[in-house]
């Protein structure tokens, strides 16, 4: 009868914990890679563009006047529209 032994393979003593290390750092690394990118594409394209599109009809003075009308201003009389 001819049987066959299965050699179990020695298990790693030294370096273990460099090796598992590394392999960690080289797997976050990669993972906040992707997390960034995904941040960027999803989440920082669409706000720019949503900046963007705010800025562009954005009148300061338009502002200004409605704010000083409502008397949130301490310098500026709300009444005053000679500007």
């Amino acid at each position: 009868m001819g049987e066959q032994v299965a050699r179990i393979p020695k298990p790693q003593m030294r370096g273990l914990l460099h090796s598992q290390i590394k392999r960690n750092l080289i797997l976050t690394g990669i993972s906040c890679t992707i997390a960034g990118l995904y941040m960027k594409f999803v989440f920082g394209n669409s706000r720019k563009n949503a900046y963007a599109e705010f800025y562009k009809n954005y009148d300061i003075n338009k502002e200004f006047h409605r704010i000083r009308r409502k008397g949130l201003f301490d310098s500026c009389d709300p009444l005053d529209d000679s500007e």
